[in-house]
């Protein structure tokens, strides 16, 4: 198969050439590029579009998430940030608290925003 341009790419796996573009904004695709700077869409390009529609129908996710989860990946820093946060989110109000006790997600986040007011 020969690579198609981003117009033809688009067609062939029901993304919008807007939204190609995005998605190589967003690291998740990143298509060759011509000598020109044309975006070609290869075999893997194409794979790697259908396997993404899957992913967000499989698991209701948005592309947001999905890029999110990909800079996780990229940025071990942010990582080690987010994962400092849930961890003292659990400390706080215990286990599994951002899947089970809504309402005391709400407390807890109100008093951080006091606090931070008061200082």
């Amino acid at each position: 198969m020969d690579p198609l341009h981003v117009g033809h790419a688009a067609k062939h796996t029901g993304w919008s050439a807007r939204m190609l573009r995005y998605l190589e904004q967003a690291g998740l695709v990143v298509p060759s590029r011509t000598a020109a700077g044309y975006r070609l869409y290869g075999l893997r390009e194409l794979n790697q579009l259908r396997s993404l529609a899957e992913l967000r129908t499989r698991f209701g996710l948005g592309i947001g998430d999905i890029a999110f989860a990909a800079r996780l990946r990229r940025e071990p820093e942010l990582r080690t940030a987010i994962d400092g946060w849930l961890a003292d989110v659990e400390e706080q109000l215990g286990p599994g608290i951002a899947a089970g006790a809504p309402s005391r997600w709400v407390e807890w986040e109100q008093r951080k925003h006091e606090r931070l007011l008061a200082a």
